[in-house]
């Protein structure tokens, strides 16, 4: 394509050969054409990052969390790199006196605190695998990982152990070793020893290696540090194999291009963290934050209190999933309805006005000193991401990225509002390209290259943990395929326009399988059949249904309501009836809350091939149901977002 100003090309097109679709042309971002040898290439491991760190800045502020006085949180306190070192250096030697050594699966189950960082530094120094898991996971899922990963010790957030406790006595096959960040109880420690399993407070582990000195593994780059599983799509969670490089790269990828748009990372920046580190993009963003000897403070773990939390700790860089950002857009567009000076200025008050006026704001909501504001883990919303450009006197860079390509893969170039909707250029260290889709539609080689999105480069996992056969069907001659379907843009930017597969992910980063759905659904005795729809910038599922007309008609018989059945799929009895149904059969078969439909539209008329919405073999035409149905699918979140706001 003529004009692509923000990348170049580096390999050209390939043809479909032997049952190959073709691929589009490899591009890099124009600014790391000429990639350099990646500004922390000297270390060899995850752990050398916050050695090198501590080694540098060792009094500066690295963790903090809010005191609690009468029940009040105050100021933050912190601890130093060079307590921070001294508190890892104990975790190690106990971990290493447990008997636990280089290539151990060491797991790490709860919300983010400062216990949850210096756990996974003692397995980054001592070689053990980091096996996170999100402090949200059900005891089934919690079970599975530790089965799956061999998990042999692991450390736990206080309130997390009863749950963590359900996955006994299975998981008891591996787990010998507990750790709590607080206390067990009486009776949790005599459960957890009647099984042989051995626990410990976090202030008695930190003496079960006293006095005793461990020598460090060599570690080398290729080496695995953690395995992060992706939350179950159509099946069990997926355990991707992340090695130190892969980690390494990501973090040299982000502090690259900060330095190429002349806003790197410095060791005065303070971060709030939030977002799980269970998930990588927290990872690499926090392993960045410590390279540079930044300083991280910890929020409460209520999402209610985060923004009290922001307003007294005061970042400068902030991260975010739609969702959160969402939350901000929504409460500054509140107080501008309210009247007052705001509302006149969206009315035609003049310019020099708005600074002071949404700087006020900006300093209520985000603390008043966030200079990058980055978002990632799903889209974020075209207005929205425009209003805070323009109101947050803030970098606000948009990014993509999988867990299996380290995260860092895509973002947009500073200040460049055409990058607007789009998830920008290939980072540092990543070659991207489109591979054609033929059975969508979708040709990498035409005038607008559309296809899937491929991605190469150091940041790739090593593939996932006992699995090979979706190792070699995810990557294929080094490319890792991402099942997004991307289009180039004129400009060379990126634009993710739909998924190969029926997986979607909604707002707040679940990925929904919505085709086990509709099987899952298609069980109920009230209806025929059902198309469901969710999309990255809502957090809920809808669902469109065509109702059995037997079992309408005698539900409406038994509640003496005479219509008939046309008028009853727009009764909004019918509805409320066949949606309960619906709950009925999601609680039955244990969905996850997400998963839930939280509205209906009734069509009397099936899904049919005279209105284009299924194929000659009956499958659903999703693209077409979508536009037919647009009208129904916006008056349905329109409904739910009434009743959530009300």
């Amino acid at each position: 394509m003529e004009g692509m100003r923000y990348v170049v090309e580096v390999e050209k097109a390939r043809e479909a050969t032997q049952g190959k679709p073709s691929m589009g042309p490899v591009y890099r971002g124009k600014y790391q054409n000429d990639s350099t040898t990646p500004p922390i290439d000297v270390l060899n491991s995850c752990w050398d990052i916050f050695r090198s760190a501590y080694e540098k800045f060792p009094t500066n502020a690295m963790l903090g969390t809010r005191e609690i006085e009468n029940a009040k949180a105050g100021k933050y306190k912190w601890q130093t790199y060079k307590e921070v070192y001294e508190v890892i250096q104990k975790v190690g030697s106990s971990i290493r006196s447990c008997g636990y050594g280089q290539g151990v699966k060491c797991g790490i189950y709860g919300a983010n605190c400062p216990g949850w960082i210096i756990s996974m530094e003692a397995c980054n120094a001592h070689g053990l695998y980091c096996v996170p898991l999100y402090d949200t996971l059900g005891a089934g899922a919690v079970e599975f990982i530790i089965c799956h990963a061999e998990i042999s010790i692991a450390f736990v957030e206080e309130k997390k152990i009863p749950e963590l406790l359900k996955t006994f006595p299975n998981a008891s096959k591996f787990l010998k070793t507990l750790v709590s960040f607080g206390k067990f109880t009486p009776e949790q420690k005599q459960q957890v020893e009647n099984l042989g399993v051995k626990s410990y407070s976090w202030d008695e582990f930190l003496q079960v290696g006293e006095n005793q000195n461990f020598d460090l593994p060599v570690i080398k780059k290729s080496d695995i540090c953690t395995i992060m599983y992706t939350s179950g799509t159509t099946g069990d969670p997926k355990g991707v194999l992340l090695s130190n490089e892969s980690v390494l790269i990501a973090v040299s990828a982000i502090l690259q291009f900060l330095s190429s748009c002349k806003h790197s990372l410095r060791n005065k920046e303070v971060y709030i963290s939030y977002l799980p580190l269970a998930h990588i993009f927290d990872r690499v963003i926090e392993e960045a934050m410590i390279y540079v000897g930044a300083s991280i403070g910890f929020w409460r773990g209520d999402a209610r209190l985060l923004l009290e939390d922001v307003a007294e700790l005061k970042p400068t860089i902030f991260c975010a999933v739609p969702r959160v950002l969402e939350r901000v857009y929504s409460g500054l567009q509140n107080k501008i309805s309210a009247g007052g000076k705001l509302n006149n200025l969206m009315n035609g008050v003049g310019i020099e006005d708005a600074a002071p006026l949404f700087d006020k704001l900006i300093k209520q909501s985000l603390g008043g000193r966030v200079r990058i504001l980055l978002s990632g883990g799903a889209p974020l919303a075209k207005h929205v991401e425009l209003f805070l450009r323009v109101v947050t006197c803030s970098l606000v860079i948009q990014g993509y990225g999988l867990t299996e390509t380290g995260a860092a893969s895509f973002a947009q170039l500073l200040n460049n509002f055409d990058m607007l909707g789009t998830v920008g250029v290939p980072l540092p260290y990543v070659d991207a390209c489109l591979e054609s889709v033929p059975d969508m539609g979708y040709d990498a080689l035409a005038s607008t290259p559309r296809g899937e999105v491929c991605i190469r480069g150091g940041t790739l996992c090593s593939g996932y943990h006992k699995r090979e056969d979706l190792t070699n069907e995810a990557i294929i001659d080094g490319w890792f395929h991402t099942g997004d379907i991307g289009e180039w843009q004129p400009n060379g930017n990126l634009k993710i326009i739909d998924r190969k597969k029926n997986i979607f992910k909604l707002s707040q980063g679940e990925y929904v399988a919505v085709e086990h759905l509709e099987n899952v659904y298609g069980q109920s005795s009230v209806l025929e059949s059902i198309w469901v729809y969710g999309s990255s910038f809502e957090a809920y599922l809808v669902a469109v249904i065509n109702p059995k007309k037997d079992a309408l008609e005698r539900w409406a018989e038994e509640n003496n309501i005479t219509k008939d059945y046309n008028s009853l799929c727009e009764d909004p009895k019918a509805k409320a009836y066949v949606l309960a149904e619906l709950v009925n059969t999601a609680k039955a078969k244990k969905l996850k809350g997400f998963e839930f439909i939280k509205a209906i539209h009734l069509d009397p008329v099936p899904f049919d091939q005279d209105r284009d919405l299924i194929t000659p073999t009956f499958k659903k035409k999703r693209p077409q149901m979508h536009k037919y149905y647009k009208n129904n699918i916006d008056e349905m979140y329109k409904s739910i977002n009434n009743k959530t706001s009300a």
